[in-house]
């Protein structure tokens, strides 16, 4: 397969020669944040929000890019006009801006940083079929961090928990999706986005403080609010979602991807439930193409 242009140190480059030394931070110690968006028939999403979550990370954890804002914007949209030539016809594209802190012994060195700009194409046959059936949730042993050690709200790559939750999912379903607890058993978040359930015709979901500030679930919320569904965001336990009447997961690359089972009980009445299917329909308009038509197409 032909490769992708990416940007990288300062380089445009084929994606296959995006490498970061082994004594790099961002390998070592996991000290590297990051952010994502998607297209949607090659016009990147809501990147904005995304790069000003981007930069409250990279403050956070005091790592300077060398880029401002409109700069990383800037190289963005080259990198997707880069790439547009080769996006097949109902394809698109995920695209990952990271930067690490760069080869340095310690935190507190001068080094320069590992900056880049990555695209990818989006593999629909991963997840296509769960918008039919819903995909199975499984609640692992393995919990969240706490916000006392690592905050939600950045967006880093230090996430042994999350393999670790992958993996005694994988021991109930190998194509099941771990969603984690945090440490007062409390439901936080999907290992790649926020959770939400319907209860009595509400949309309820975690709060923020142990759960990422997607900008998926911020836009579902703005289109809540629109079309009159009401929402409440509370401390959620695994009886609240077992006796849900819909249950779904959102992310940057599937959007809006309904739950039929969560370990192994099942979810409501009919997979995907009334109010997940207006909330799939409100975002396709949103973003101009049906996202899950576009994603049934690739099975």
């Amino acid at each position: 397969m032909t490769p992708l242009t990416a940007y990288f140190n300062g380089e445009f480059v084929a994606d296959t020669e995006c490498t970061i030394h082994a004594t790099d931070r961002g390998f070592r110690t996991g000290d590297v944040v990051y952010d994502l968006q998607r297209t949607f028939g090659g016009k990147i999403f809501r990147l904005r929000e995304h790069l000003e979550r981007f930069m409250r990370s990279l403050k956070y954890v005091r790592i300077d890019p060398g880029l401002d804002i409109d700069e990383l914007e800037a190289l963005t949209l080259d990198v997707v006009a880069r790439n547009e030539e080769l996006r097949g016809p109902g394809d698109d594209f995920t695209i990952t801006q990271f930067v690490t802190r760069g080869r340095a012994r310690h935190v507190l060195d001068t080094s320069a940083p590992t900056v880049c700009i990555l695209p990818q194409r989006i593999d629909f046959s991963q997840f296509a079929k769960f918008y039919r059936t819903g995909v199975h949730v499984v609640i692992p042993k393995t919990r969240s961090y706490t916000p006392d050690s690592l905050d939600p709200k950045v967006k880093h790559y230090s996430r042994m928990n999350f393999v670790l939750a992958s993996l005694e999912a994988a021991d109930v379903d190998p194509e099941a999706y771990p969603v984690l607890l945090d440490a007062e058993g409390n439901i936080t978040e999907h290992i790649a986005g926020n959770f939400f359930l319907v209860s009595n015709g509400v949309l309820k979901m975690p709060g923020d403080r142990s759960a990422l500030q997607g900008d998926t679930r911020r836009a579902i919320l703005e289109m809540a609010k629109q079309i009159g569904i009401p929402t409440s965001e509370e401390d959620l336990q695994p009886y609240d979602v077992y006796t849900a009447d819909e249950v779904f997961l959102t992310n940057t690359t599937y959007c809006i991807l309904p739950a039929g089972r969560v370990d192994s009980r099942p979810i409501g009445s009919q997979v995907p439930g009334s109010l997940t299917r207006q909330i799939q329909s409100a975002w396709s308009e949103m973003v101009g193409i049906d996202f899950v038509d576009q994603a049934l197409s690739h099975e």
